[in-house]
């Protein structure tokens, strides 16, 4: 097949990947990332960044979505989730995130968390309710302390705000598709349609690279 065939089909398969995305918003169940920013995966590997706050009761109703999207998810995508900082309020929920994280506790921390916030109503806003929280899960005060007030989670945090800064974020949760394409419950109108937009756009970036391979 000649270089010109390839391109014309591979231009054909991009436009009627387009032409999948959700009947309510096709072309705007997303919008580009003005300007195009970096990701942190390896060549070959497609980034899906979430952002999220625990507070946030959008982002507790999406999180089963994202459960089921996970468990069929292809191995050259490479899942994200960024606790979003948008303003000091959240902050302490983002130090969490990560403290969970380095402490190796997340699947004990990250839905419970959500649940006690939207489905048991509890207040979980500062360090001291959170240091309760995850010493109901197991973790020592004294290691939850440290590591919440540590270095390295206060890099992370700083990182997740910058990103939020780099993206324009103005709301949760959000996801990003390889730095090029954002979407949100504003554009694509349903959390199914989130999901829907958001695989769309992994095989749009699949054809994009086939394209670039070939030419």
């Amino acid at each position: 097949m000649s270089t010109l065939n390839r391109s014309l089909l591979s231009a054909l398969f991009l436009f009627l990947l387009a032409a999948s995305l959700p009947a309510q918003a096709q072309g705007q169940s997303y919008a580009p990332v003005q300007p195009q920013q970096p990701t942190q995966v390896q060549p070959g590997k497609i980034e899906v960044l979430e952002f999220f706050w625990y507070g946030c009761p959008h982002c507790y109703s999406m999180e089963p979505y994202v459960e089921k999207w996970l468990q069929s998810k292809a191995a050259d995508v490479e899942f994200i989730r960024v606790p979003g900082v948008l303003n000091k309020l959240w902050m302490a929920h983002a130090r969490a995130y990560y403290t969970a994280q380095k402490l190796g506790v997340l699947e004990q921390i990250h839905r419970p968390l959500f649940d006690a916030m939207h489905k048991e109503n509890r207040k979980v806003y500062t360090e001291d309710d959170l240091r309760d929280f995850f010493e109901e899960k197991g973790v020592k005060g004294a290691d939850f302390t440290r590591t919440y007030n540590s270095h390295d989670v206060e890099i992370r945090v700083k990182q997740a705000y910058v990103l939020a800064q780099n993206y324009r974020l103005t709301g949760v949760p959000a996801f990003i598709v390889n730095g090029k394409y954002a979407t949100t419950g504003q554009l694509a109108g349903t959390y199914e349609n989130i999901i829907t937009t958001v695989d769309a756009l992994i095989e749009m970036e699949r054809g994009s690279a086939a394209t670039a391979s070939q030419e």
